[in-house]
């Protein structure tokens, strides 16, 4: 066997997103290595998906993470505990590389660690934070440019700001592009979950995170059973993200007595198959736009997160949803904080429902969206650039 083929590889990642985006470029690392005759060891801080990917973990952290100040506080110690435990090991197990994914806060105290432990570790940041959007200062900006050896950025925006900070960038597009490929069609999709042609399908998306069980979920159903009342023939589907989230949400559902299925294990069905989303922010918005189903998109912290940021921090964020971040326009309806109620998540919803301009002008919204988010074979093009960067 020559001397380098064999790579070992470190990525820390975080929450249900983090863990299905490790996953896809684990998949893409094993199968471009195999390209070069190369193996890889691949240690990671992820999820159950990455495991299954390949990755050996080092701690689970798909169901440690929150955004906000006040929501943090209860991961505060659980994260402390893994970076500590990921430290000790990448000192006595230096890496020949390491990717980080997302996670903003747990992921620069990895990077600025391994810059600054003289180990002499390649760092690459794959979906760094969204500076481009929420900065406050440059701090943050500064210390990934810092940190990182290479940036792969998945938005265009994204790789022009961070290129025009003096960052090491390339574009590689954005990852759902590549499992989207796979997704079932609408008819299809609608078989398998047995909904009849005449019935109205909408997911209820309310949580990857447990914090959004709190703040988002009874106000869903509270609306879901308000939609149930006015429309006979709706029936809603609930994809279950954390198997730990399931007693809660099956207890909601009989409390507000909706017509809901919650399903595990068929995610893209149930999105394929809905004529309407009312969902959280985050990576399953860019997956309902590119299975063109229209949605509305809900986001609420704590009241005083809330405040600290409007007030403190001076935050004036122009959109939540990944959505409307590709191409700073708003694509799809957003409900921030206060103007979270039932009452406008029901209107809001009838109107994308029942208006057949406003749905078109989504759908079509949706096809310049995607133009922006690159050709397939994303995954591919980024296991490349990283194992490139093994190379030199």
């Amino acid at each position: 066997m020559a001397q380098n083929s064999s790579k070992k590889i470190f990525i820390s990642t975080g929450e249900v997103s983090g863990d299905l985006q490790g996953s896809l470029l684990i998949a893409a690392l094993h199968r471009q290595a195999a390209n070069l005759d190369w193996e890889l060891e691949i240690v990671a801080l992820g999820g159950q998906r990455m495991a299954k990917a390949g990755a050996t973990l080092l701690g689970d952290t798909s169901a440690v993470g929150s955004v906000g100040i006040i929501e943090s506080l209860p991961y505060f110690i659980p994260t402390l505990q893994l970076q500590r435990q990921a430290k000790k090991y990448l000192e006595k197990h230096p890496p020949d590389l390491a990717i980080l994914i997302d996670y903003m806060g747990p992921n620069l105290g990895v990077g600025s660690y391994l810059r600054r432990s003289g180990l002499n570790v390649p760092v690459v940041y794959y979906i760094a934070p969204q500076e481009w959007v929420w900065s406050v200062n440059e701090r943050n900006t500064n210390l990934i440019k810092g940190m990182t050896d290479r940036i792969l950025a998945i938005f265009p925006e994204e790789a022009r700001y961070f290129a025009k900070k003096g960052a090491s960038v390339t574009w590689v597009g954005h990852p759902l592009i590549d499992r989207m490929q796979n997704a079932p069609k609408r008819e299809e999709a609608r078989k398998m979950l047995a909904i009849a042609s005449d019935e109205i399908a909408i997911a209820l998306i309310p949580a990857s995170r447990t914090q959004e069980l709190k703040y988002l979920l009874p106000v869903i159903c509270a609306a879901a059973q308000q939609l149930q009342a006015q429309i006979p023939q709706v029936r809603f589907f609930i994809p279950l993200s954390l198997e730990a989230f399931r007693p809660i949400i099956e207890q909601a559902i009989k409390d507000y007595n909706l017509r809901a299925t919650l399903v595990f294990s068929q995610t893209q069905e149930v999105l394929a198959a809905a004529d309407l989303a009312i969902t959280k922010s985050g990576t399953v918005n860019l997956e309902l736009a590119l299975l063109n189903v229209p949605q509305l998109v809900i986001y609420r912290l704590n009241s005083i997160t809330a405040w600290i940021g409007r007030r403190l921090l001076k935050l004036a964020i122009p959109f939540m949803s990944p959505v409307n971040l590709v191409n700073m326009k708003a694509i799809v309806p957003e409900l921030q904080q206060e103007a979270v109620t039932a009452e406008n998540i029901v209107a809001t919803s009838l109107e994308l429902l029942f208006n057949q301009e406003r749905r078109q002008k989504t759908l079509t919204d949706y096809q310049e969206m995607r133009e922006l988010l690159g050709e397939p074979g994303v995954c591919d093009r980024a296991a490349l650039e990283i194992l490139n960067l093994l190379k030199t």
